[in-house]
């Protein structure tokens, strides 16, 4: 097997951790591991306090381990940096796609944030997760009628997406009016619906294609040659309130200048809206602030990132001679991203003379699908052996019949054994969120580490889990 480093530079799993920089406060998506990762004394890393070997004893792997200290952390910057920097109200909200379940939305809520949701399924878990339905926000590009209904009902901002979701919610306006005049029940009393319109900006950013939805050939939102059409039919419909606009360029994205310019179009809208006598008090900029997942990627921080976008709405507010509009922003990846790794067990190994060498987990694309989907790149210790020497160059292989569960290529490991304990790390976006049952493989436990505690969110799930939904005709049986 052969090594990439010099001659006689044999780094280790060390590398990796947070650098404890005085006078600075670290920025959770610029590090590689979580703020709390240190190695103890027996050469294993800790998370919260926790020793990952001994978390993979007791709760089995895969594993996902939540940092609660980076999480809040992360959550704190933005909330402080935007009301820092904007003269006006702002209220940040977790683009709870990147990882939704009812532990991280009750830790966003606790430290202010509010919740983007993007399916009934995430806003049913934000409300049962305490969520205030003043600071939920539903996205999509095609909700059902089911969906826009449980929003409307529980009081939600619906972020209207298109002209057939349009005419939907005023058409179910139209149908709880009637109920309402023919039941004589108040609890059918009808209001008028919170909205806000997702418009495409046209703004280009390099990221994955996947990834970017601010460019107009994007399934997203109201074309811009539309608005005026748009405006118009909103400010006719009394059945809908409409209080805001909404953007989003993208996902991952490390270039500032796609925001600033996203900021001067947004408020350019603001100022076309109010010839239609329409009052919008709130401006969404959306997310896409990328994170390190490698040691060559170099993100803004959260401050600078949030900085950036409050001065230039600021200004353009000012330009326009408009009011500040109450500013949103909806940060996903770089909130949770980096608050989060993946425990997983080393087992079988393949040696390929003057080719590679395998080394295989007990996961792979059913619990980080994002490798052979998006052909992201991630970077792995092993978790036992965090001072050993890098010498060894693998490929870390997935478990599945499928040739393409790569998990990390090339990877710089120390000598392996079955049994070590491999940590991949910035594993806290889309990787359960996105995570199946391909080959019948149960989804993985989550536990919430902090001061030395561990503490399950998310069960780990059985055979009897699989075949729950199963239904067998009795002629087969």
């Amino acid at each position: 097997m052969v090594s990439t480093h010099p001659v006689g530079v044999q780094p280790s799993g060390n590398q990796y951790l947070p650098e404890k920089r005085s006078n600075t406060t670290l920025s959770p998506n610029q590090e590689l591991l979580p703020l709390s990762a240190r190695v103890n004394r027996h050469n294993c890393l800790e998370i919260g306090g926790c020793d990952v070997t001994t978390l993979v004893q007791q709760f089995g792997s895969p594993l996902y381990i939540l940092d609660e200290e980076t999480l809040r952390t992360a959550c704190q910057q933005y909330r402080d940096t935007f009301k820092q920097y904007y003269k006006g109200e702002s209220q940040v909200l977790y683009a709870s796609k990147a990882w939704n379940c009812l532990a991280v939305c009750a830790i966003a809520a606790s430290e202010g944030l509010g919740i983007d949701v993007v399916s009934g399924g995430e806003l049913y878990t934000a409300l049962k997760a305490g969520v205030s339905p003043d600071k939920i926000y539903l996205h999509g590009n095609n909700k059902s009628r089911e969906e826009l209904i449980l929003a409307i009902e529980s009081g939600c901002t619906i972020v209207a997406d298109n002209w057939h979701e349009l005419h939907t919610l005023v058409n179910i306006a139209e149908e709880r009016l009637i109920a309402s005049e023919s039941t004589l029940s108040t609890q059918h009393s009808v209001l008028s619906t919170r909205i806000m319109l997702r418009l495409t900006p046209g703004i280009e950013c390099h990221t994955h294609e996947y990834i970017r939805t601010g460019h107009l050939d994007s399934k997203f939102g109201f074309d811009p040659n539309d608005l005026d059409q748009v405006f118009a039919f909103v400010s006719k419909q009394p059945s809908l309130n409409c209080v805001g606009l909404h953007a989003h360029i993208g996902s991952q994205i490390f270039e500032r200048q796609p925001h600033r310019d996203l900021g001067v179009v947004m408020v350019q809208w603001l100022r076309d809206a109010a010839k239609y006598d329409l009052e919008l008090t709130e401006l969404n900029v959306g997310g896409g602030l990328g994170i390190k997942y490698t040691e060559s990627d170099d993100p803004p921080s959260i401050e600078e990132w949030s900085k950036a976008i409050c001065e230039v709405v600021q200004q353009a507010c000012a330009d326009q001679n408009l009011p500040l509009p109450k500013l949103l922003c909806e940060p996903g990846r770089s909130l949770i991203a980096t608050a989060c790794v993946t425990a997983y067990t080393i087992g079988s190994a393949k040696v390929i003379p003057d080719i590679r060498t395998y080394v295989t987990i007990d996961g792979g694309m059913s619990d980080n699908p994002r490798p052979i989907t998006y052909q992201s790149v991630y970077r792995a210790v092993v978790a036992n052996k965090m001072s050993d020497s890098l010498t060894e160059t693998v490929t870390l292989a997935g478990k599945h019949c499928e040739s393409g569960d790569i998990l990390i290529k090339n990877a710089q490991l120390p000598k392996t054994e079955p049994g070590d304990i491999l940590v991949v790390m910035g594993t806290g976006a889309y990787n359960y969120s996105m995570a199946s049952n391909y080959n019948r493989l149960p989804r993985p436990a989550a536990v919430l580490v902090a001061n030395g505690e561990a503490n399950l969110i998310l069960q780990r799930e059985t055979y009897q889990d699989i075949i729950r939904q199963d239904c067998l005709p009795e002629r087969l049986k």
